[in-house]
């Protein structure tokens, strides 16, 4: 059986080589991978999120595939076309980037709703629809989205449907002083990504994926994350609160940490460090709350200390 802990540590320290003095967020990733979701990282152009997908694609042996989203992209753009060939007299289907298993959607927020709905069918199906005909995506399949939480002129606010359908809202941030020379050293002569090299393959991902699923969760734990996300929709500064899907969310991402741990159960404080990068984008606030400068992360983090927290007695019973 793959050694899951082992598999993930591989992943996070070969992309560190590239991205450097992240490794919280790196694991977030490894994460959401081992975790067969899709990622949606929002931040500030120039912090790495291309070169950190790349990385990605790189290590785990995956094809890389990259979309940049402007207004005038079309749904052929993302998906394929099917074209006429004169020789054969039949219709041929041209792949997409979108046939990809790690694929890069830069600015996600540029397109317009019909190419984001082209995205959408494969996110959550896992294929695509062309004239009619259904292509099936590569396994593994992962989508790493980016948006500019700065600049939104010209862009198309991701509906509810779509963000509900990321698994986790992640940030690089700024790099330290320290970790910032570092990544003038790498580059003096060539990027580091250049000379990465897969640390695991397709295949032993793809076990991982499976092995992560026979993680335990016991009654009070779930009972917890339950609670956690019903309370969401409770709270007076929201109009929306997370879906069943913010919970289901929440037991797989659980798993796949615990994992990552080298443990074979998942503790309440697994749901704890997990709760804001899977639930905050899923949440829209009141009005009210929005004009007092309120975020769904705050909510979150409220909530966390609202919620009883299982004890460790409860949970080994």
């Amino acid at each position: 059986m793959v050694n899951v802990q082992a598999l993930g540590q591989q992943i996070v320290q070969n992309i560190a080589r590239v991205i450097v003095g992240k490794k919280e967020t790196l694991e977030l990733v490894v994460i959401g991978l081992l975790s067969k979701g899709h990622l949606l990282i929002e931040d500030v152009p120039g912090v790495g999120k291309t070169m950190l997908a790349r990385s990605l694609a790189r290590s785990v042996s995956c094809t890389f595939g990259r979309l940049q989203f402007t207004p005038d992209m079309l749904p052929s753009d993302v998906t394929g076309v099917s074209i006429f060939n004169q020789a054969t007299r039949a219709f041929e289907f041209k792949a997409g980037p979108v046939m990809s298993q790690i694929l890069l959607v830069d600015e996600i927020n540029r397109a317009t709703p019909k190419t984001q709905a082209a995205l959408l069918e494969a996110m959550e199906e896992r294929q695509v629809t062309v004239d009619g005909v259904r292509h099936p995506l590569p396994d593994p399949f992962m989508v790493l989205a980016t948006q500019n939480p700065i600049e939104y002129e010209g862009t198309f606010p991701l509906p509810e449907a779509q963000l509900d359908r990321f698994l986790l809202r992640v940030s690089l941030g700024y790099p330290a002083l320290w970790d910032e020379i570092d990544v003038l050293n790498q580059q003096q002569f060539r990027h580091p990504v250049e000379t990465l090299e897969p640390v695991v393959t397709a295949e032993a991902l793809l076990e991982a994926q499976e092995a992560i699923k026979a993680v335990h969760v016991s009654t009070p734990v779930k009972e917890y994350l339950v609670r956690l996300v019903h309370r969401t929709r409770d709270h007076p500064d929201v109009y929306l609160g997370a879906s069943p899907r913010g919970s289901l969310t929440l037991y797989r991402v659980g798993q796949a940490r615990a994992a990552l741990q080298g443990r074979d159960f998942v503790l309440p404080d697994d749901i704890k460090s997990l709760a804001v990068p899977a639930l905050a984008h899923r949440i829209i606030l009141a009005p009210g709350a929005r004009l007092r400068e309120q975020s769904p992360e705050t909510v979150v983090s409220e909530l966390l200390n609202q919620t009883p927290v299982p004890t460790v007695a409860a949970e080994a019973s």
